[in-house]
């Protein structure tokens, strides 16, 4: 096998010319995307769709930084706020309306622990999959090969090592499940504060000509 393919295996790799050559074209994009003009949202939405390919309403405030764009796999109306990074050497997939918070992280590359294996440029990814209708905090830190179900809410300054589960409001380093989101949040903005009348009534109109999205 070749590098690419150990690479999209998951296997130990060398980051070689050709390995290089796919980073390359997508830091010309990056670059495009960094340096656009914040204001125009139809150039930013055109490069972000160049960007990520497989996408549908994705929308990403930049600077945005990752290896490839190519490996990310990207649902329905995902937001990426600035200063994020996915480091995609494995793929990263997302599901539909997830919410990315500044400066949040996804790894998937790793290194090997004992120092004369790890100098001689051998690397490796693993996959990471999160589910739909996640929220990640600021600064949250997602590890190689984490898993996180859908339906999920991940606190600010978080380091997610380990799976997390459907249904979960998860926090820590390293992240843990503190709870579950059950039907007793429905109604809750901030803490024990609950959603006003006014807001609640322009929701309800909202859900019901688009659908709630609570299905899944």
């Amino acid at each position: 096998m070749d590098m690419k393919e150990r690479r999209d295996k998951q296997l130990a790799y060398v980051c070689n010319e050709s390995v290089l050559k796919e980073m390359e074209n997508c830091r010309k994009i990056l670059q495009r995307l960094n340096f656009a003009d914040r204001s125009d949202s139809e150039t930013i939405a055109a490069i972000v769709k160049d960007l990520l390919g497989k996408s549908e309403g994705a929308i990403i405030n930049p600077p945005f930084f990752c290896d490839y764009g190519s490996h990310i796999e990207a649902g329905k109306n995902l937001f990426v706020n600035y200063n994020c990074t996915i480091i995609d050497v494995a793929k990263v997939t997302i599901g539909d309306n997830c919410l990315l918070a500044p400066n949040v992280a996804i790894y998937t590359a790793g290194h090997p622990i004992f120092p004369d294996t790890r100098n001689t440029g051998l690397e490796y990814g693993k996959e990471v999959t999160i589910g739909d209708n996640v929220w990640l905090g600021g600064n949250v830190v997602v590890c190689p090969g984490v898993h996180i179900g859908s339906n999920v809410v991940i606190g600010a300054g978080s380091v997610v090592t380990k799976d997390i589960p459907d249904w979960s409001l998860a926090a820590g380093n390293p992240c843990r499940v503190i709870r579950p989101i059950t039907e007793d949040d429905r109604r809750k903005l901030f803490h024990e504060e609950m959603i006003d009348d006014e807001a609640w009534e322009m929701m309800a109109d909202k859900s019901d000509s688009q659908g709630t999205g609570n299905e899944t």
